[in-house]
């Protein structure tokens, strides 16, 4: 029989109470809880090897997010109809959850630990992956598995002028800002979100709100983890020390390191003195000593060379590379360097550089993004790829990793906020392919994306630029701001920030922080250092492309909308889609046509401006009412003895009297018109009896000279 669960509970601020209990489901794991909000329920489990792999030298974490679309009442629509790999929207909340908790364990502590978060009851209006991180950070508290804190995660959004935490999925569809925030009962964690154009006390104002919350979420933590009986913390093994040999390795390399450190050459010939530093320090050791020493020795060297760098920046104010700390790398911009793409842009900063395409497709490019409880369509697409050799290295290509999704969903939520409304019938794809990296290719994604897609003439009003910065500090207070960081300077940093924006405010936001006692005076700070740097980068992009080209490119799809009335919607498809599948054939055009209220929208896309125009003239005629007095192309479809039947507009059939198609009488109607004959007829009127229209080819005929009037003519018949 099951054992009594417990629980734990605390209220939002929106009165809505979150449940977390644990006892109950997956006694096995070292710690398995759930969290419910309304009819929102996840599982949270975690479970940690009891020691590290032989050899290990990192901490190996794996954070898994999943939403069971059987929590919805839905059968996954794959092939095989089962769950598969995770969609990139359970990547990015895996990521959110793994970047607010690896910092939580012991720097030596090296056991695989595997949290697995699974959305098992879902709730339309309750957004799952702001209590995912709760769950996780639940699940350790209540194991033997070694943290330091315990930490929380909530969702703040302003809605209508209000900040909301938790709002729910129908106000977050109204919000203009949105971020997620993790945080210790100290200190923050991990910030992601999005906002259009919020100003930097915006963003200040929510991680308060965000703190508050999320300490009400780890009391209820510490709760539940009091009621579990507070586990006895697991003995662990931790890594061999060798002081004596830590200290050789100070001696031998302080002084190198730091004269490198203060060199401010190249990427290259740096990361080629430190290798060479550590090969001679391995050469030092001599050929009898062991691979562990070796080993040990290597790790002592990156931690010494993690401490001194940090030390020349914080006293000397000197950066790897010999820059400000304020102060962004050359900048180099070029629109339009690929003929083919309909737009395209190459942007370098340092020694960081994105070649990004834009093209324009059809509603039928439309990307499906489908979750347990949504599946919506969106027409912005981007796409971020970071091969190998953007680093100088050999790897194998498996795909897209977690990294290239989470830096591509930064970049797309940040020139999100620019782009036009539903009303722009073309889905825009942005692929940025990263050419050369060292520091935040992300952002180089962000200026290269906002510069292609100007030069695609899609009307974004703004450029969108992007810049990451950085933070040493030290425990006596001392710290340093740094503006545009190398991919070194983000690796010996304390937080890395990237943030997104146009001269009039706050598109994106990622941070990650690493040190504890981070104030709101530091973090202001940073924030308007990354204001300058952002601007700076936005006049060079003004410089390069002052707005978005008028048109697009004359190889881009050309696009022409119209609205008919709801009526003809049947008539311009066709039975079983006969009619549009003709059209689209013989025009070499791609139509796409939705109902919207009493009208229909019908959309026509070709890149060959003489289809267009004939698909256009189809549609028209098809939906055209006839009108007393218009000329129309007709072809004749039957001849009988008193005149010819034709089809003046689709669906459409009048008759040509005998006595109207010309002013010369006519005995008969042999030899005069045949099936198939195209003749431009003129509508005279139309029957109010019968509604049968009445067709005269004459009437747009010169008049022969002494040919009496009509009526004259009647008479004498």
């Amino acid at each position: 029989m099951l054992s009594q669960p417990l629980q734990a509970s605390f209220t939002l601020p929106n009165g809505a109470e979150v449940i977390i209990e644990t006892g109950k489901l997956a006694r096995q794991a070292d710690g398995a809880v759930t969290v419910r909000q309304g009819n929102c329920i996840l599982l949270a489990t975690v479970c940690a090897n009891k020691d590290p792999k032989e050899g290990q030298d990192f901490f190996p974490l794996s954070v898994d997010y999943q939403e069971k679309f059987a929590s919805a009442g839905r059968i996954p629509g794959s092939f095989f109809k089962r769950e598969a790999r995770l969609n990139d929207y359970e990547i990015l909340t895996s990521r959110l959850i793994d970047r607010a908790l690896r910092p939580l364990f012991p720097e030596d502590y090296l056991c695989d630990v595997q949290v697995l978060i699974s959305l098992v009851s879902s709730d339309p209006e309750i957004m799952p992956d702001a209590l995912a991180c709760l769950a996780a950070s639940a699940a350790l508290a209540v194991s033997d598995i070694p943290i330091k804190e315990i930490i929380s995660e909530v969702r703040v959004a302003r809605v209508d002028g209000e900040f909301v935490v938790n709002p729910t999925r129908t106000q977050l569809a109204k919000a203009n800002m949105d971020f997620l925030i993790a945080a210790t009962e100290k200190n923050l964690m991990m910030v992601e979100g999005e906002s259009k154009e919020c100003s930097e006390e915006d963003l200040l104002n929510v991680l308060q709100i965000a703190h508050d919350a999320i300490r009400v979420q780890i009391k209820a933590q510490a709760e539940l983890r009091a009621k579990a009986g507070s586990p006895v913390i697991r003995e662990y093994k931790r890594p061999v020390q060798d002081e004596e040999l830590k200290a050789k390795v100070a001696t031998f390399c302080t002084d190198r390191i730091n004269e490198i450190s203060k060199s401010g050459t190249a990427k290259s010939e740096r990361s080629l003195a430190f290798s060479t530093l550590k090969d001679q320090l391995i050469e030092s050791l001599g050929a009898e000593a062991e691979s562990t020493a070796k080993k040990l020795a290597k790790k002592y060297f990156d931690d010494l060379q993690w401490e001194l760098v940090r030390n020349v920046m914080l006293e000397d104010r000197v950066r790897l590379d010999g820059r400000e700390m304020d102060q962004v790398r050359p900048l180099a911009m070029e629109i339009d360097p690929l003929p083919t793409p309909h737009g395209s842009a190459l942007f370098t900063r340092g020694e960081t550089q994105s070649l990004t395409t834009v093209t324009l497709g059809t509603p039928l490019d439309e990307l499906l993004i489908e979750s347990a409880a949504v599946s919506d369509y969106s027409k912005f697409i981007l796409h971020y790829n970071f091969p190998p050799f953007s680093t100088g290295e050999v790897k194998m290509m498996r795909g897209v990793g977690r990294r290239e999704v989470g830096h591509g969903n930064l970049a797309m939520r940040s020139l999100k906020q620019m782009m036009p409304g539903n009303e722009y019938p073309y889905t825009v794809r942005v692929v940025s392919d990263i050419l050369e990296s060292n520091g935040s290719s992300s952002m180089a994604t962000v200026c290269a994306g906002s510069l292609a897609l100007m030069d695609a003439g899609v009307p974004v009003p703004k450029h969108v630029s992007g810049v990451a910065m950085g933070l040493i500090s030290r425990a006596d207070g001392k710290y340093a701001i740094l503006t545009d960081i190398l991919g070194d300077e983000d690796h010996l940093g304390d937080m890395d920030f990237k943030v997104t924006g146009t001269r009039d405010g706050i598109c994106g936001v990622q941070m990650d922080i690493k040190v504890d006692g981070l104030s709101m005076d530091v973090m202001r700070e940073a924030l308007m250092q990354a204001r300058k740097g952002r601007l700076h980068i936005l006049d060079a992009m003004y410089n390069c492309l002052p707005a978005a080209r008028p048109e697009v490119k004359p190889h881009a799809p050309r696009m022409e909308k119209i609205f008919i009335d709801k009526e003809f919607i049947g008539a311009v498809i066709g039975p079983q889609g006969k009619v549009i599948q003709e059209i689209q054939k013989e025009t070499g055009t791609t139509i796409n046509l939705e109902e919207v209220g009493n009208f229909g929208e019908v959309s026509i896309f070709s890149k060959q401006k003489e289809g267009l125009e004939k698909a256009l003239t189809w549609i028209k005629s098809i939906v055209a009412v006839p009108s007393v007095g218009e000329v129309y192309e007709a072809r004749v479809k039957s001849i009988q003895p008193y005149g010819a039947f034709v089809e003046f507009l689709p669906k459409k059939e009048g008759l040509l009297h005998i006595s109207e198609i010309s002013w010369k009488r006519l005995e008969s109607m042999e030899g005069v018109l045949n099936e198939g004959d195209m003749v431009k007829v003129k509508l005279v009127g139309v029957d109010q009896k019968t509604g049968k229209f009445k067709l005269s080819r004459k009437a747009l005929m010169p008049k022969p000279d002494g040919m009496p009037a009509q009526n004259e003519r009647n008479d004498n018949r």
